[in-house]
């Protein structure tokens, strides 16, 4: 190879990488700090461009609708409804849900008592015909009272610890307060000037970058913000369909807690694949405290609704805004939920959906000039 001034140039480049590369390998606890430090700066702005990305689905939906000529009020107006809309949501979970859970809890520790031993029981008559199983059955003992006895003193025993870490606790609440507060503001101030701040991105990318690699840089984005903008809005209505589908069911056949279990269907329908079973586990055990057939029926009404749902509904109110083969949706939110949790569900499907369709053409783009070659 000859020792000209670019293959100087390359050289020295690899050498550079190399060094930094085994410094921050070298001295990995320091970087995690330093990157534990950034991330603690940074995520303020991170929430707030995600607020801000949610947030503008209604927004853009309502400007639209409302004011097709795009006045000067249309952006704060329909932002202003936009907020209004998931604090009304909020408010009708608060004044709704919260106040029939209370009552379910208080409902539960008062049957629970009696609910165990007619449980017994019920099982008895059951597997009558099972000696085995029967004697079993008979042998538990269920001391309710000094189950809460040990619940108790355990609390009290506790109290001390719970008031030492209270200041902590604070703490950690005005903390989180503040970084929503900061995180909120600063997302108002995407969605007013989103289209100043996208002109500005675009600039500087033109300025800095060659022109294929900003036409691929905003194919990706455009890419990206159609598949997360479908996916959410598909998840959301696909949820708020099931939900409803629990309430009136319940309702038409007299089951308890109709609409605190619909709700929280609602809910745990947004994570994808398992957030209806958590639901429906979830349902199961309030019904199977008033009355263990009904629970049962539940049960078998879960499975009639998720197929109902799952063929009938999903394809056409999500459809194919994702794209992803089942496979690669349990992949995504295996590692989400490993790595972030349930946002990481939520996130990883439509990620995974963007590489997924980024892979794939480059794949084609490689084959169909494989052919012309």
């Amino acid at each position: 190879m000859d020792l000209n001034k670019n293959n100087i140039k390359k050289i020295l480049g690899i050498i550079t990488f190399t060094l930094v590369l085994l410094a921050l390998l070298l001295n990995m606890g320091t970087v995690k700090s330093y990157l534990a430090f950034l991330w603690g700066i940074l995520f303020p702005f991170v929430l707030g461009g995600a607020i801000a990305f949610i947030l503008n689905l209604p927004m853009t939906a309502i400007e639209k609708k409302l004011f097709p000529r795009n006045g000067k009020l249309a952006r704060p107006v329909s932002l202003v409804l936009s907020i209004l809309c998931v604090f009304a949501l909020i408010a009708i979970v608060i004044v709704v849900v919260i106040p029939q859970l209370g009552k379910t809890f208080d409902s539960i520790s008062a049957g629970m008592a009696t609910f165990l031993p007619e449980a017994q029981k019920w099982l008895e008559e059951l597997f009558k015909d099972w000696d085995v199983i029967e004697a079993y059955i008979e042998s538990l003992e269920f001391d309710w009272k000094g189950w809460l006895d040990g619940v108790k003193d355990f609390a009290l025993s506790g109290a001390g610890s719970v008031v030492s870490y209270t200041m902590s606790a604070t703490m950690i609440v005005i903390n989180g307060v503040v970084t929503f507060f900061i995180a909120f503001v600063f997302s108002l101030y995407i969605l007013i000037q989103k289209e100043t701040l996208g002109r500005q991105c675009a600039k500087v990318i033109h300025a800095f970058l060659p022109e294929k690699a900003v036409e691929k840089i905003c194919y990706v984005c455009a890419l990206s913000h159609r598949t997360f903008s479908k996916f959410i809005t598909g998840q959301c209505l696909e949820a708020l369909i099931l939900g409803m589908m629990f309430v009136i069911s319940m309702t038409i056949f007299r089951m308890p807690y109709a609409l605190l279990v619909g709700v929280l269907i609602s809910f745990t329908a947004l994570i994808p694949l398992v957030g209806a079973f958590i639901g429906c586990f979830i349902g199961a055990f309030l019904i199977l405290m008033v009355n263990p057939m009904q629970a049962v029926f539940f049960v078998i009404l879960f499975l009639v609704l998720q197929q109902i749902e799952g063929n009938l509904i999903y394809p056409h109110v999500v459809g194919n805004s994702v794209g992803l083969p089942s496979i690669w949706v349990l992949f995504a939110v295996t590692v989400g939920g490993k790595l972030m949790g349930i946002a990481g569900m939520l996130i990883f499907i439509p990620l995974m959906s963007v590489l997924y369709t980024l892979f794939r053409e480059w794949v084609n783009q490689r084959e169909s000039g494989k052919r012309k070659e």
